[in-house]
């Protein structure tokens, strides 16, 4: 049986072996995601500053629902990240799916993300 700790580690090999050919740039910075059991989190980031440029998650509060661990959060997650993004001018983006399956939580951000307008 596979312990949570081992999950954990199988998905940071995972990310950083995604990460070695994904970086943002300010014409295209990277979407991150890290998804909890309670919250789901994205931030668009610019890996030449270091800089994370918009983000937006469960935790802020801002949302209708009262968990993060739903795909209705994710949904609101990803239409919110994508509206502070065109604020700032930001159209296109590299999607890093964190080292997680892209599917449920994640997918449905991605969904809803691209729904409002970033392209990747």
């Amino acid at each position: 049986m596979i312990t949570k700790e081992q999950k954990n580690k199988k998905r940071i090999r995972v990310h950083e072996r995604i990460r070695k050919g994904l970086a943002g740039s300010t014409d295209r910075p990277r979407l991150s995601i890290y998804r909890s059991t309670n919250h789901i989190y994205a931030q668009i980031i610019d890996d030449l500053h270091g800089k994370t440029i918009v983000a937006a998650s469960t935790v802020d509060g801002k949302g209708t629902h009262k968990t993060g661990g739903n795909l209705a959060s994710a949904k609101e997650v990803g239409r919110s990240v994508a509206e502070k993004a065109k604020a700032k001018g930001i159209t296109k983006v590299v999607f890093d799916r964190g080292g997680y399956l892209y599917h449920g939580r994640v997918k449905a951000l991605a969904d809803a993300a691209r729904e409002a307008g970033l392209q990747f």
